[in-house]
């Protein structure tokens, strides 16, 4: 057996950076989505087109953004907009995919990123939504990016940001969100879950390596939709890892 060489977090990035499509538009949020973001942009997604809440539009990300609003966010980009036009894109249904962390997810996919506990009295007060409404409600599918255990994987968040499937099947139409939106995919650090089609549940899709079903059931605060048969991930190759240590986060920001 060869000795395990890479981080949970890197091979979160990774199996987050496979599900990006070429010549697509993504809204990217702060932290772990910009890291997979420019790692797809240098492997399977060339032609990726990054969106920024603060209006930078298909920049090249030659350097990692610190956060969604600063110069490197509209380098060499095609449009530098500002936080209305970009929301009023959304809308417009001209966005396919948004890429978004949380401190707490629930089984049909809400997002908490603002309170843990009371919203009056909170234990923990969180960065909040910023454009996370916006972009769980007007982007044509969505992924999470997070850390998995029983804490953030739970029954119900403590407090609504993001819109995954709400209570349901039909729940976000009965809400007034457009048809056919809605979350598509979580990676954790522990695996890679979708939505069971006619429950809106969570599902397992595959696992990480060394990582058993069991594991994950322990580390979830629900009861996931097991199928029979679930799938394995790649480890990051070689060349994930360089891109990552080397071109993507040298400064170990986030690795």
């Amino acid at each position: 057996m060869t000795e395990q060489t890479y981080s949970k977090t890197e091979l979160m990035i990774c199996v987050a950076a496979r599900l990006f499509e070429d010549g697509t538009t993504c809204f990217i949020g702060t932290g772990i989505p910009m890291l997979a973001a420019m790692l797809a942009s240098k492997t399977t997604a060339p032609n990726l087109v990054p969106v920024f809440e603060f209006g930078g539009t298909g920049a090249i990300l030659e350097e990692l953004p610190r956060a969604v609003g600063e110069a490197r966010t509209f380098h060499k980009g095609i449009s530098a907009l500002g936080i209305c036009d970009t929301m009023e894109t959304a809308q417009r249904g001209f966005i396919d995919y948004g890429f978004l962390g949380g401190a707490q997810i629930d089984p049909y996919g809400n997002l908490n990123s603002v309170t843990i506990g009371e919203h009056d009295h909170p234990k923990v007060r969180l960065p909040g939504s910023g454009g996370g409404n916006d972009v769980g409600s007007h982007c044509w599918q969505t992924i999470a990016i997070m850390q998995h255990d029983a804490r953030r994987f739970v029954p119900k968040v403590d407090f609504l940001t993001t819109p995954g499937f709400l209570t349901g099947p039909g729940a976000r139409v009965a809400a007034g969100l457009p048809p056919g939106t809605g979350p598509i995919a979580v990676v954790s650090t522990l695996a890679l879950m979708d939505y069971h089609p006619e429950s809106c549940r969570m599902r397992l899709k595959s696992l990480h390596p060394g990582v058993t079903v069991e594991e994950v059931v322990a580390n979830t605060g629900f009861e996931l939709v097991i199928p029979d048969k679930v799938g394995a991930n790649a480890p990051p190759s070689a060349e994930e890892l360089r891109l990552l240590r080397d071109e993507i986060d040298p400064e170990k920001l986030y690795i």
